[in-house]
């Protein structure tokens, strides 16, 4: 995940950045007990949207512990992969060390989703997972990523969501309130905070941000799509960089 540990960070974004700095040996498996095993399958979507070619520069923002961006490299990509957290990029630092195969297609970099150290257009394609409830302007932080991807280049992203359907919607808080901070507590203190941290995040960003895909659009990202597995427990969003036109 990405937040800030910058002083001028929001208190949301710094207790997000604090929560998971630690959390980067147990995040794989973590990741998929707490989503019931989803997680992986969410991030296959998120890589099969990106749809690389064979070569495309591809940017994987948030990277964490690497799992996407090792993915698109698997694709065939040329990878670079940013996050925030450097206790997070040594995880995914040795976890590219264990896939010799995919020695120099993946390079890892410190940095902000806020203010990419890339110059424009420099992307074939871009992914960013589970981001945007972290970053106090998520509008400025869309417009960030477009606009180091290509005109007509591929974006796309990963993020938890809230059921539509109020059943769903009802077991969906009954496991992020108390399944989530159970699991938590079987596993690590600071597990246990973040499961806690967890659902009221989710629940709180879709109540700010009601329509991601208009969110998208106004941020110079066009046709745009979307699934939303698991009973709608994750939204996988993707579009292309609004193509720019000379009169």
């Amino acid at each position: 995940m990405e937040a800030s540990s910058n002083s001028q960070a929001s208190p949301r974004k710094r207790q997000a950045f604090e929560l998971f700095e630690d959390l980067g040996r147990r995040y794989h498996a973590m990741g998929a007990v707490m989503s019931f095993g989803q997680d992986p399958r969410w991030r296959r979507m998120l890589v099969d949207a990106v749809a690389p070619s064979d070569g495309a520069r591809v940017l994987d923002v948030a990277t964490g512990t690497g799992l996407v961006a090792l993915a698109l490299a698997e694709r065939g990509a040329e990878v670079v992969a940013l996050d925030q957290s450097e206790a997070m990029l040594a995880v995914a630092q040795a976890e590219l060390a264990a896939r010799p195969q995919l020695a120099g297609r993946v390079r890892f970099v410190t940095g902000e989703a806020e203010q990419l150290p890339f110059a424009d257009g420099e992307f074939d394609a871009l992914s960013f997972t589970y981001l945007l409830r972290y970053v106090d302007d998520p509008g400025g932080a869309l417009r960030e990523l477009a606009r180091v991807v290509k005109p007509g280049g591929t974006i796309a992203m990963l993020e938890f969501a809230v059921p539509a359907v109020a059943p769903l919607r009802a077991a969906w808080r009954v496991h992020t309130r108390l399944g989530l901070p159970l699991l938590g507590r079987l596993a690590a203190p600071a597990w246990l905070e973040a499961g806690r941290f967890l659902g009221p995040s989710i629940e709180q960003f879709h109540a700010r941000e009601p329509n991601l895909a208009e969110l998208w659009r106004a941020s110079g990202i066009e046709d745009v799509h979307e699934r939303r597995p698991s009973f709608g427990a994750a939204i996988v969003m993707w579009g292309r960089r609004r193509e720019e036109h000379t009169s």
